[in-house]
């Protein structure tokens, strides 16, 4: 059995940040893998994340992560990825990782996301060139999935982590208004088709935890949403 803890929307650069060394240790202990569903940041400004680097540098156990638009506010991505690859958080942006854990090959794939919609609501590849580049962008996350869930296919134990919600699912309790911001249902087509053992994501702060594509179960690891710092998943046999 392998224990993955995770969390989403840590928002490191505030007031919280002295609990981290304690936070990380726990998990570590309890867990086989950790990871981070985006929104790592408050602003995306690569000194909020020294607190959180210093907490990753004292655990054993792999970390990895997805960033989230928090993360990109500040147009600093580039720094940021360098800064947390240093600092041992390997960071997964439309592409993958394996790690071997006492023998068994755990398998992420890892995209930010993007926004777009859902049914009745869904943003189309149509109209001006600037929301048809929106699209593309949704469209450019969802190919790098689908590549990225390929590449992990031969995993004992395979994870899709991202930012962005895959489903209305775990947004019930989001106004709907803004459900679009919040994900894109296009998101679910590559986990359809793979099929992942799970699905974690962050992003929807007031929506709730479970939902599922299919028989694919999806989990909202918002750290509002699970109102803990890390949820520990049981995966595998």
């Amino acid at each position: 059995m392998i224990k993955v803890a995770a969390a989403g929307d840590i928002h490191a650069g505030g007031a919280g940040d002295k609990r981290f060394a304690a936070v990380f240790a726990d998990a570590a202990r309890e867990a086989d893998l950790v990871l981070l569903a985006g929104d790592l940041t408050r602003h995306g400004e690569p000194r909020e994340l020294d607190a959180l680097l210093d907490a990753a540098r004292g655990i054993e156990v792999p970390v990895s992560a997805v960033l989230g638009n928090h993360d990109w506010h500040g147009n600093r991505c580039d720094e940021l990825t360098a800064q947390l690859s240093d600092g041992g958080v390997r960071v997964l942006d439309k592409s993958s990782a394996v790690f071997d854990v006492d023998g068994t090959s755990v398998g992420v794939a890892g995209v930010k996301g993007f926004v777009g919609g859902f049914p009745d609501s869904a943003l189309p590849d149509f109209g001006e060139p600037s929301l048809r580049r929106v699209y593309a962008e949704t469209t450019a996350e969802v190919e790098g999935l689908d590549r990225a869930l390929a590449e992990i296919a031969s995993c004992s134990v395979r994870i899709a982590l991202m930012h962005y919600a895959p489903t209305s699912a775990t947004l019930e309790g989001e106004p709907p208004g803004i459900w679009a911001f919040l994900g894109s249902d296009r998101l679910a087509g590559p986990i359809a088709e793979h099929r992942p053992d799970i699905v974690l994501h962050g992003h929807g702060h007031m929506g709730v935890f479970r939902g599922a594509i299919g028989d694919v179960p999806v989990y909202n690891v918002a750290q509002p949403v699970i109102g803990k710092d890390f949820e520990i998943f049981e995966l595998g046999n």
